[in-house]
């Protein structure tokens, strides 16, 4: 996409979004298909609930830290294990709206792994499905506010990502026409 540059290594698909918008399960299923299809493919789960699986859900700015510090170590882990493409289920950049809003601010420490260019593909999820209640989610009915907050910050990126919405299965079609045109012939 226009504003995105290739980082070394494998192709990385960044899959942002606001709370409970589908952005698990699209990682899960198109990592899926993508191995299905013969390709090297690997779901990088939302580092989040490993870092909250088994301590109390608070939020410090120390914890959002830890958080992209740890999303960031698995995406490394998995590169590592040879995956040629990388489904990143959030960023730091969910990070850092996530301190901007429970704290007023990203810290120094969290801006520097702040990376939106590492990512070939960025792709946008959006809210247009029921919300579902989970521990870590407390936001229900703010979610198109949190949208429009990962629309802007992109745009201050100059990252075009691709928006998601609608029904699964258009929106891992769409994920997928977005992704074939970045992979090797």
């Amino acid at each position: 996409m226009m504003g995105q540059q290739r980082a070394v290594g494998p192709l990385r698909v960044a899959i942002v979004g606001p709370e409970s918008s589908g952005k698990s399960t699209l990682a899960r299923d198109w990592s899926r298909r993508l191995r299905e299809l013969g390709m090297s493919a690997a779901w990088v789960e939302e580092y989040s609930r490993a870092y909250y699986a088994d301590r109390p859900y608070v939020s410090s700015l120390a914890d959002i830290e830890a958080i992209a510090a740890g999303q960031l170590a698995a995406e490394r882990r998995a590169a590592e294990a040879g995956a040629e493409i990388l489904l990143c289920d959030t960023t730091a950049l969910t990070c850092k709206i996530w301190a901007e809003v429970a704290h007023g601010q990203a810290s120094e420490a969290l801006l520097a792994l702040y990376r939106p260019r590492d990512y070939a593909l960025t792709v946008l999820a959006c809210p247009d499905i029921p919300w579902e209640p989970d521990p870590l989610r407390s936001h229900p009915t703010q979610r198109d506010w949190l949208l429009e907050l990962h629309r802007q910050e992109l745009a201050r990126q100059g990252i075009e990502a691709v928006e998601l919405a609608g029904a699964h299965e258009a929106r891992l079609a769409r994920a997928m026409a977005a992704l074939l045109p970045l992979l090797p012939a």
